[in-house]
């Protein structure tokens, strides 16, 4: 018997099966959302929906527009009440230097007994910039002075075996409180013996500041020629800071004016100048003595 050719050798049919249409390459997205299997939105889809919704609703637009308000009101507020305190115009004459006004300053305060003039000189009653003269204040050197303290102070304990965050945190602390007692000390004596001059805070926080020098000096030849040399150094430092202490406060920024008056007043003026500058090495030698040993 002939079999068919749909049939096997056994007697069995085979069925023919269509073949499964291929995946898309791309999702059909024509919804506004990437397809997904079962028919659902992708998972970031009520993201975007919600912040789209959110941004869209009149009153979050309200919101955030009377947010952006407040806090650009805060800034201004903020700003107005810092100018109060901290005239910007004037911390700005205190940092402009050069480099050739920052060489001579620590030449000037190595060693100033050399140094004439020590008047302060003016342009139409303005005192002119840093840059322009040698005897006018800064901060930028006490600044800079004071981070170079603060790195050598961690040398200094790190060589001995001593550092640690907490100790150099310490220094640094002590160093510019001790400034600052020191500015309102001066502020407090100015205050006590009625000098009238020009004399602001800033001037005064300049050269208590520019202490941070001799520190510098005295820390690093004791580092390098032990305890001697840095008595030595200390010795030299102080008596040169004090130097300019004296002829700085008296000439430069008390001035000729101010210094007249009754002999009280005059007396009291001197001991307040050699006072401020008699405190010099003590403050340097405690600040400093601890990093050598």
């Amino acid at each position: 018997m002939a079999y068919h050719s749909g049939y096997g050798a056994h007697g069995s049919k085979h069925r023919t099966r269509a073949a499964p249409d291929p995946p898309p390459l791309f999702d059909d997205t024509s919804g506004g959302y990437p397809s997904q299997p079962g028919g659902y939105p992708g998972p970031g889809a009520d993201v975007a929906f919600s912040v789209n919704h959110l941004l869209g609703d009149p009153v979050t637009n309200m919101a955030m527009a009377y947010g952006s308000s407040i806090a650009s009101q805060g800034k201004d507020i903020v700003h107005k009440e810092l100018h109060r305190f901290v005239s910007v115009n004037k911390l700005k004459y205190f940092f402009a230097v050069d480099t050739a006004y920052v060489a001579k300053k620590l030449g000037l305060l190595v060693f100033p007994y050399t140094h004439q003039n020590w008047k302060m000189q003016y342009s139409h009653d303005v005192p002119l910039p840093p840059r322009k003269d040698l005897n006018a204040p800064d901060l930028y050197i006490p600044t800079m002075a004071f981070i170079t303290y603060v790195l050598l102070a961690g040398m200094a304990l790190g060589i001995q075996k001593r550092f640690s965050p907490e100790v150099l945190g310490l220094c640094a602390s002590t160093a510019l409180v001790w400034v600052l007692m020191e500015v309102l000390a001066l502020l407090l004596g100015l205050y006590l013996a009625t000098v009238h001059s020009e004399l602001s805070t800033f001037h005064l926080l300049a050269y208590s500041g520019y202490k941070y020098v001799g520190m510098i000096l005295s820390v690093l030849t004791g580092l390098l020629f032990g305890s001697d040399g840095y008595y030595v150094a200390l010795a030299w430092t102080s008596s040169a800071l004090m130097y300019f202490i004296v002829r700085s406060l008296r000439t430069a920024a008390l001035g000729p004016d101010s210094m007249g008056g009754p002999a009280s007043r005059q007396r009291l003026q001197l001991y307040l100048t050699l006072g401020a500058a008699a405190f010099q090495p003590l403050i340097i030698y405690w600040l400093t003595f601890h990093l050598i040993w």
